[in-house]
């Protein structure tokens, strides 16, 4: 997962992702990424508004939004 995340970090893609949280919750979110690091990555998450900061291991499905869905967002 860490691959993919990092590679639509450098085509500067907005992602769409299924995310473990450390409470146990599972959430939808559209971020993109900022910067990656060994365990880590730093994103804006469009769903909180905020920067935030993620696990790599805790990503369990992430897709990059088609151009027609990012259009919303921005």
């Amino acid at each position: 997962m860490k691959d993919n995340i990092v590679k639509f970090m450098k085509r500067h893609d907005i992602l769409e992702m299924v995310y473990l949280a450390k409470d146990g919750n599972i959430t939808k979110r559209r971020v993109k990424v900022i910067k990656a690091y060994n365990d880590t990555f730093q994103a804006y998450c469009f769903t909180k508004q905020a920067k935030r900061t993620f696990y790599f291991d805790n990503v369990l499905a992430a897709v990059p939004v088609i151009r027609k869905e990012r259009e919303d967002v921005i």
